[in-house]
């Protein structure tokens, strides 16, 4: 029995408490949960490439976990499997502030890393919202709202160590800030979500923290105006760090929620990084775009707690919307289009929620045309949860006919599993199916996920 086999090798490393149990049967998301047969704690790579020799000879599947965050049914595990917790693998072990990158251990979280950094001056950028591990970041390519001058994981994670389906160890690159040595296995394991095999080490690039931090909001009378006056900030390349929106709908939520009385009008926030004399020319630059855009009640400062009041309607957006529906949970959405087709994208869900007597207010990462429906809905009214379906449905074919994608963010996990053939193509698939069965020839690596079938 494969559990008797890691208890062998692992010892009390392997738990099969129902309660602990329970409490990787699911993540964040509306995905039904399952109960793994047993989670195994590892503490190193070793204890990785144990379980899962041990698991490839049973024929036994394993579901990297981290946090739990995920939203898209990304780690939950399927019947007979084994979890496998990264959360105790949590180590900086390097940090170069001469090379501006480190190295770290996937169970090391992404507010743990920033507080660590800060000791010399440098930073972390890429914020999904969530205390996310590194890992777990890395296994989906997570984004968030600093992509737009950072990039996203696929863009910084430099190098991996990740242990395959047979035990093996490998690689994949070195410190290098470039190179052209053979395949990219890096980013092949960057958004494969732990279907190909278990990252045990990350090296991350890293950014000095600005000299300034300067916040401002605007408002605007339609979400087309907001996203016209993006398009021209991004065209002309100032400089915005984050650049967020915030519908009506969620401002209204906000005020009832938090309190606040913010202008029931569509909402853009900005963040710019730099020194005092850029970040003053990025924040005067920027308002004069909008400005001729229609924006209107420009708000700007430098000041830290004034930053974070000016930024609380996007922070307690999530809980305002889930606050709207008794016993309500949101209903995670995530497409993402290039930005000359966001207005038209955003109007046409806008006008879909209308006519369907959905409640979704919108947020999003509009500098890189990335946006979310705040959807709600009690978990056990099935009547609603298969309206939202149906959206959902409508909202994903409405983002790939603009040429755009299923997720920008979120993965495929199992939630968007009926959505890849479509967006990328049946040989695109097969591709991805022919990587996997290459290197998990067993299909024990997180099996159902992103792609529906292997071989």
């Amino acid at each position: 029995m494969v559990i008797d086999e890691l208890r062998a090798a692992l010892g009390e490393k392997v738990s099969v408490n129902e309660t602990i149990r329970e409490h990787h049967s699911k993540d964040e998301s509306f995905h039904t949960p399952t109960m793994p047969e047993a989670v195994v704690f590892a503490a190193c790579t070793e204890d990785v490439a144990t379980t899962l020799r041990i698991c490839n000879a049973n024929l036994t599947p394993v579901v990297a976990w981290g946090a739990g965050t995920s939203l898209e049914g990304n780690s939950t595990p399927v019947g007979g499997a084994v979890t496998l917790d990264l959360s105790q693998m949590d180590k900086i072990l390097r940090v170069s502030s001469e090379d501006l990158d480190c190295t770290i251990q996937p169970g090391v979280r992404r507010k743990q890393l920033n507080e660590y950094l800060s000791r010399y001056g440098l930073f972390f950028p890429v914020d999904p919202g969530a205390d996310a591990t590194l890992g777990g970041m890395a296994s989906t390519g997570a984004s968030g709202t600093t992509t737009v001058k950072y990039g996203a994981m696929k863009q910084l994670v430099m190098s991996l160590t990740v242990v395959t389906a047979n035990g093996e160890t490998i690689k994949t690159s070195r410190r290098a800030r470039k190179t052209s040595a053979g395949y990219d296995l890096t980013h092949l394991f960057v958004g494969s979500e732990g279907t190909l095999g278990v990252i045990t080490e990350l090296t991350l690039r890293v950014f000095g923290i600005p000299e300034v931090i300067a916040a401002a909001t605007m408002q605007f009378d339609s979400v087309r105006q907001a996203i016209d006056g993006v398009i021209e900030t991004i065209q002309l390349g100032i400089g915005v760090a984050r650049i967020e929106l915030v519908d009506r709908d969620a401002v209204v939520a906000v005020n009832r929620y938090s309190g606040t009385d913010l202008p029931r009008k569509d909402l853009l926030l900005l963040e710019f990084h730099g020194t005092k004399e850029s970040t003053a020319i990025d924040v005067a630059a920027a308002r004069e775009v909008l400005e001729r855009h229609g924006g209107g009640g420009f708000l700007q400062t430098t000041d830290e707690a004034e930053r974070r009041k000016l930024w609380q309607a996007r922070h307690d957006a999530g809980l305002a919307c889930r606050a709207h529906q008794p016993n309500g949970r949101i209903f995670a959405t995530d497409v993402c289009v290039p930005i000359s087709k966001l207005a038209d994208c955003i109007e046409q869900t806008q006008q879909d929620l209308a006519d369907s007597k959905i409640y979704g207010p919108l947020v999003g990462h509009v500098g890189d045309g990335n946006f979310h429906v705040l959807l709600t809905a009690d978990p056990d009214d099935h009547e609603m949860i298969e309206r939202l379906e149906e959206f959902h449905t409508r909202l994903v074919k409405r983002s790939l006919s603009f040429e755009g994608t299923c997720t920008g963010e979120h993965g495929i996990g199992v939630g968007k599993i009926q959505y890849l053939v479509e967006e990328l193509g049946v040989s695109a698939v097969e591709a991805m199916a022919a990587i996997k069965a290459a290197l998990d020839p067993n299909c024990i690596m997180n099996p159902g996920k992103v792609i529906a079938r292997v071989g």
